[in-house]
């Protein structure tokens, strides 16, 4: 019996297994797009005393458009930052947390607001780390009236939750993002229950005096003092009957339906822009998933195809001279070598082509709804208050009259204020 051995040489063969490796690279990219667990945020179980429910004032929050790359739309397109639809969101998250804040119960008046407001329980301030349809970042700030800090800055992150991109239902029933907004508001629940009865009140009362003292230095002189730890004290309290305290609740009242008013334009802005918004996150989420899938597949066959057109071209000769099967064998091995690995090389750039069609795709989507972004205006009490970049030089032109109607109600005249009453042990 003979046996016939065939040789097949080793070269050919660890070519063979890098032309394997570059298509099997073409289909390797595989993401976990399973929905995320649900965060909710926690609900209040019993009816908080008035004395102690604190109101909570969201700012506008900062668009995140790096100053150094601020005017270059290509440098801003790569790190998917488009600069109208984050100004935009600057007014849109601050109400999603508005919303998740006001269904916790946990809380007063909750409202979006101009920077320039500030006497409120509770201040918060936030910055956009990172906003597309595959994940949001923001970095939070709280404080309460005394100067008192909750959250330091605090950056909260997620993935979208996918579930929220299956239909159109969903996406109204569900922020993509939800979790984010319920893990704030839950830090902010931790960090008021953190502090006792008495601090909460104290609270309450120092926003009280502090808009007195904005709005009448020299007459609510004195009530207010910093502690060692920079914080905001009571000193003492105005007498219950101090008719000075009663014009000014009157006026704050007033102030108080101006920011309602500016509060009901900012969730009407977002009303308006939901449906468009949310369709935006979910196309441009599955515009990015494809650039991302594209490149992780353009590299894989670039580098492979690469590497496997080298080794064709240097894949040294392992036959007898006299053994031309073998040389037939060899040639044709490392001829489809090159040929496959330049069809990988090509298919990477094809890929690479097609990832730069799908970012060109998220761009055109936010141009598309950055047309539909426009200013608007309301009208407060016979005033026409521009919502926009101006929004801010508009509230403190109210403040100001505030500090007129004040002095037209007292008609000029600098009143003493009475002996105030010592502040109680629990205020």
């Amino acid at each position: 019996m003979t046996t016939i051995q065939f040789r097949i040489p080793r070269a050919p063969l660890a070519l063979c297994g890098l032309l394997a490796a570059s298509l099997l690279a073409s289909g390797c990219v595989v993401k976990d797009t399973r929905p995320l667990p649900k965060v909710g945020a926690v609900q209040a179980t019993q009816q908080i005393p008035d004395n102690e429910l604190l109101d909570v004032a969201i700012h506008e929050f900062e668009p995140g458009i790096p100053k150094e790359i601020a005017g270059d739309e290509d440098a801003l397109a790569k790190r998917r930052i488009y600069p109208d639809v984050r100004k935009a969101e600057a007014r849109m998250l601050p109400a999603t947390l508005r919303s998740t804040l006001e269904s916790s119960g946990q809380w007063g008046a909750v409202r979006v607001v101009p920077q320039s407001v500030q006497f409120v329980d509770v201040v918060v301030t936030g910055r956009i780390v990172i906003s597309s349809g595959t994940d949001l970042a923001l970095a939070i700030t709280a404080r309460d009236s005394t100067g008192r800090v909750w959250l330091d800055d605090k950056v909260y992150k997620s993935p979208a939750d996918i579930g929220s991109y299956k239909t159109e239902a969903a996406l109204k029933a569900r922020d993509p993002f939800q979790n984010v907004y319920s893990l704030i508001a839950n830090d902010l629940v931790a960090a008021r229950n953190r502090l006792p009865p008495a601090d909460l009140r104290e609270v309450r009362r120092v926003t009280e005096l502090r808009f007195a003292q904005d709005l009448a230095p020299e007459a609510f002189a004195g009530y207010l003092q910093k502690d060692a730890q920079g914080l905001t004290r009571l000193a003492r309290l105005p007498a219950d009957d101090d008719p000075l305290l009663a014009r000014v609740a009157k006026i704050r009242e007033r102030d108080a339906s101006v920011i309602d008013t500016v509060d009901g334009y900012n969730g009407n802005f977002t009303d308006r822009l939901r449906d468009s918004y949310g369709g935006w996150r979910r196309t441009s989420y599955d515009a990015i998933e494809k650039e991302d899938r594209t490149r992780s597949q353009a590299r894989a066959r670039t580098v492979l195809g690469a590497a496997a057109v080298l080794a064709s071209i240097l894949v040294s000769g392992n036959c007898p001279p006299n053994d031309f099967n073998c040389q037939r064998l060899e040639s044709a091995a490392r001829t489809a070598g090159a040929i496959s690995g330049t069809a990988a090389v090509l298919s990477g750039i094809k890929k690479f082509s097609d990832a730069k069609v799908a970012a060109q795709e998220v761009n055109e989507l936010a141009t598309s709804f950055q047309n539909e972004v426009a200013p608007q205006v309301v009208e407060l009490e016979g005033r026409t208050l521009r919502l926009t970049g101006t929004a801010e030089e508009q509230y403190r032109e109210w403040r100001r009259l505030l500090g007129e109607i004040y002095r037209e109600e007292s008609g000029g005249i600098s009143v003493a204020p009475p002996a105030p009453a010592v502040v109680p042990a629990n205020p």
